[in-house]
């Protein structure tokens, strides 16, 4: 399914400046039951490199959550021992649906230093 994607997310990408292009991540658990990270599996089916410098904090699965429980979430990512002061992000979802994974992933982005934050995800949900 990535393939199908792939022209999609070269096109947007091919023209943005960022120094790392973080898919967000799957909790162990997760990535465990489902075998791989679909957002950096589009990633890298569009021909670019996933930075992994965040860790997600295992949690109820956000399908089972209210918009409001998701938004209002505590923080669900750890930034991995990386220097990312004054680098720009760029992060990458699949889906977004109430934007809080976003917010927590970006939070913590620039808590740890980044300069800027910005996203792209796939589909609105």
């Amino acid at each position: 399914m990535s393939r199908a994607f792939s022209p999609f997310i070269r096109e947007k990408l091919k023209n943005l400046k960022f120094d790392f292009l973080i898919p967000i991540p799957l909790s162990p658990e997760r990535l465990y039951e489902r075998g791989f990270n679909q957002s950096a599996a589009l990633i890298l089916e569009a021909g670019f490199a996933p930075a992994e410098l965040l860790q997600r904090i295992h949690s109820e699965k956000q399908s089972k959550k209210s918009r409001l429980e998701r938004i209002h979430h505590n923080q669900v990512f750890e930034l991995l021992n990386i220097n990312i002061e004054n680098k720009v992000i760029l992060l990458f979802d699949d889906i977004y649906t109430t934007g809080s994974t976003l917010y927590h992933a970006a939070k913590v982005l620039k808590t740890g230093g980044a300069s800027s934050v910005f996203s792209l995800t796939l589909a609105r949900g």
